[in-house]
């Protein structure tokens, strides 16, 4: 089982990424723009969400720092915009481990299968904190 941090910005994520990657002296990040995600049939996406980042990484003395930024008309608040990820090759614990941090708070992308993931959910704890949940096969998806 892994942790990790994640963490949103405000259209601003390349260029964090970057300099981010200058400070702690790591290899330029890889970064995935919502314009290259698998299409949704159920769903346009709106032009500008296009060329903004919706997924990257750095290795920094061996963790991972997750960066992304938010997705046009969601909300963002400096200072909120981190989350805890929790990774498990165990589907199980990562059911329990979700199905434990939801009671009394609220979620905000139920447990489902994504392209990135067979078991994935996102909720707030009752103590405000966000977390990620995913399931990390050692399958390709």
């Amino acid at each position: 089982m892994g942790v990790s941090v994640y963490i949103n910005f405000n259209g601003n994520c390349r260029e964090a990424a970057e300099y981010y990657a200058a400070v702690f002296g790591t290899e330029k990040p890889q970064m995935m723009t919502f314009g290259e995600a698998p299409p949704d049939p159920n769903f346009s996406l709106p032009e500008e969400a296009k060329h903004l980042i919706m997924h990257t990484q750095l290795q920094v003395e061996g963790s991972t720092i997750m960066l992304s930024d938010v997705f046009p008309g969601m909300p963002f608040t400096a200072g909120n915009n981190i989350s805890i990820v929790v990774t498990s090759k165990e589907e199980d614990v990562v059911k329990s481990l979700f199905h434990q941090l939801k009671e009394g708070g609220t979620i905000r992308m139920e447990l489902q299968e994504t392209f990135w993931s067979k078991c994935y959910g996102m909720l707030e704890d009752k103590f405000g904190i966000q977390w990620q949940i995913s399931h990390e096969s050692e399958e390709p998806r």
